[in-house]
């Protein structure tokens, strides 16, 4: 009685099917983990529960150590996800800042150069432009003001000539190129130092002395700042800045020498040439070697810019040595007078 009491209070074992469900018992509770599967089929079946009875322990926080592991971890990488999401927004963000500051400095600074512009045309300084200019040259306010006005007709001389060259079929592929950049051109540059500054040379030199006149921007138009600084140079530079200027001005290639070629070329209109003389190019070479004897201080064959600075330095007559680019002390006093300051 007592084992058929017994036999009837226990709930009968489901019986597996199919060999399915080897390692499961009631459906939900999983068997002894050591024992072997029945099938390849079973075996999966049972990792595949497993894995499910694990995944969900770790999503509710329910099971033994390796449950709280598991959710552990995930939070770890929920984490780590969540600082680099952040970390990325923020790098986006900084960047397009510094996008946002560049255009805006792009910007202004594009108004600032259309407003220098348009003060250069107009002939005004703005105060920021004149304070610099005052310390870089050696005029006053009320000089650089005039200055600037003589500028503004030079510029409206140098536009009136390229229009009337561009009305020309024949010259309108001559007048291009000046009309695209705007400022004081070679040709009434040129008519500039001989009207008001007496200066009276070969064609070589004024071309020289046109291109070494703002050393930032050789051989193009001058703007207002490199005419003022240039001529600051030479109506009042010390005669260090005048000798160097009149170096710039014989060294024909710009290498940073003057050499014997470069002597010929400069001297060989300077001399009177006779009749009777057959070949007048040796008087010039021999005066070439003269020259070159008394500047070539380092005895290299060629003049440097020192061997030209302690060779004026010495003797201030031989500045203008290979030919006039300085104007004549009258020709100072004359300007200034006329700048009505």
């Amino acid at each position: 009685m007592g084992k058929a009491g017994a036999a009837k209070g226990r709930s009968p074992t489901p019986t597996p099917k199919n060999g399915t469900g080897a390692g499961v018992t009631n459906g939900t509770q999983p068997t002894n983990a050591a024992a072997p599967a029945a099938a390849g089929a079973g075996a999966g079946a049972a990792t595949t529960t497993v894995a499910a009875v694990a995944a969900a322990a770790a999503a509710t926080g329910a099971g033994g150590g390796s449950g709280g592991g598991a959710c552990r971890s995930t939070l770890h990488a929920n984490k780590t996800i969540l600082k680099t999401v952040s970390v990325f927004l923020a790098s986006g963000k900084r960047n397009s800042n510094n996008q946002s500051k560049a255009a805006a400095a792009a910007l202004q600074n594009k108004r600032l150069q259309r407003q220098r512009k348009m003060d250069e045309l107009s002939g005004k300084i703005n105060p920021k432009l004149l304070d610099s200019l005052r310390k870089k040259t050696r005029f006053t306010k009320d000089e650089l003001d005039a200055l600037c006005r003589i500028y503004r007709k030079l510029v409206s001389n140098c536009q009136y000539a390229a229009k009337t060259l561009a009305s020309s079929s024949s010259s309108a592929a001559i007048a291009k190129p000046h009309a695209a950049v705007e400022g004081i051109d070679r040709i009434v540059f040129r008519e500039l130092l001989h009207s008001t500054f007496d200066i009276v040379t070969e064609e070589i030199l004024m071309e020289r002395i046109f291109c070494s006149w703002d050393k930032a921007h050789e051989g193009l138009p001058l703007r207002l700042e490199g005419w003022l600084i240039g001529l600051s140079t030479f109506l009042r530079g010390t005669p260090a800045e005048r000798a160097a200027f009149c170096f710039r001005v014989y060294d024909l290639n710009t290498d940073g020498f003057i050499t014997k070629d470069e002597m010929f070329t400069l001297l060989r209109n300077c001399l009177i040439k006779q009749p009777q003389d057959e070949d007048p190019d040796e008087g010039v070479k021999d005066l070439v070697e003269i020259v070159l004897k008394k500047f070539d201080v380092d005895k290299d064959g060629k003049v440097s810019l020192d061997d030209f600075m302690a060779t004026v330095t010495a003797e201030p007559l031989l500045i203008e040595a290979f030919g006039q680019c300085l104007p004549t002390d009258s020709a100072i006093v004359s300007f200034f007078s006329t700048l009505q300051v």
